[in-house]
């Protein structure tokens, strides 16, 4: 095998349906039997996951999808059913760190404590 086998081709090269093909390779179960390690491609990369089964009561940290085998092959195709706003994040997670919060302080001010009607602020009204 050469190296160029294992290279993509330029995106001017590939046909427009490489990055409509969603498909998963399973590749190995984890040691517990919980979940499958898979190998993804979509949108014209591969990815790496885990495919395991949705457990009531849990939250959804990616897709749910649903996988037609392709005949002959190892190959699924993929068929997202439902996306979690985790998945569709991209980038680093949004921390507030002291500094941010520093910063946040100095421009518009700190938080005033509410104040009750004997104080002259808003009643509160009961539940």
């Amino acid at each position: 095998m050469s190296d160029k086998e294992f290279q993509s081709l330029p995106k001017d090269e590939r046909s427009p349906d490489d990055d409509k093909e969603d498909v998963i390779l399973p590749h190995s179960p984890l040691p517990d039997g919980s979940a499958w390690r898979v190998l993804r491609k979509r949108e014209g990369r591969i990815e790496i996951g885990l495919l395991r089964p949705p457990k009531e009561g849990e939250a959804i940290m990616g897709e749910i999808v649903r996988l037609k085998q392709r005949p002959g092959t190892p190959l699924y195709d993929v068929e997202v059913l439902y996306s979690s706003e985790f998945s569709r994040k991209r980038g680093p997670a949004q921390v507030s760190t002291p500094a941010y919060r520093e910063g946040w302080e100095r421009i518009w001010g700190k938080r005033k404590e509410a104040k009750g009607p004997e104080e002259g602020g808003t009643p509160f009204l009961p539940n």
